[in-house]
């Protein structure tokens, strides 16, 4: 068992799909760090962008084994690459009709938050796929998130 956690302007008794922002990294969903500090910084964020509640974490608990269970459609991204650039290109673009993917979980690296910029750059022909990546390394170092994006996926939660 993992710890996994949320930051937000509140906390979260019951995570709901319907609160989730679309155009984020890996899509519309719930997003959760095992990293605490990353969920602070997030916390605060949300907090600062919307005026509103304070700075909260909530924790949960999460059955890493289940990112290998049949039952779940998992993609793993293990480090920065050109196949996890798209996704997030594909995810946070307007024009694409979404969501674009069916995955119940997906894990990979936070995205720098510069990203609309970046990828508005690649997508103008200003720099390759490559320096796509470069540019999208998050900037305090390399940061792993975890989207849950169906009911099944939340069911695999657990709120402590």
């Amino acid at each position: 068992m993992i710890r996994l956690y949320h930051g937000s302007n509140m906390k979260i008794e019951q995570p709901d799909l319907s609160h989730s922002k679309p155009f984020k990294d890996f899509g519309r969903g719930f997003y959760l760090s095992s990293d605490k500090q990353q969920a602070w910084d997030m916390a605060f964020q949300k907090v600062k962008q919307t005026q509103k509640g304070k700075a909260e974490i909530t924790e949960f608990l999460f059955d890493e084994s289940m990112l290998q269970n049949s039952e779940l459609k998992v993609l793993s991204f293990p480090d920065y690459c050109e196949e996890w650039a798209l996704f997030v290109l594909a995810n946070r673009d307007r024009n694409n009709i979404h969501p674009i993917h069916d995955y119940d979980i997906v894990y990979g690296p936070i995205a720098d938050d510069g990203v609309t910029y970046q990828l508005r750059r690649y997508e103008g022909g200003v720099i390759s796929l490559s320096r796509l990546v470069e540019e999208l390394k998050y900037a305090k170092g390399i940061t792993f998130q975890y989207y849950f994006g169906t009911n099944l996926a939340l069911q695999q939660l657990k709120r402590l």
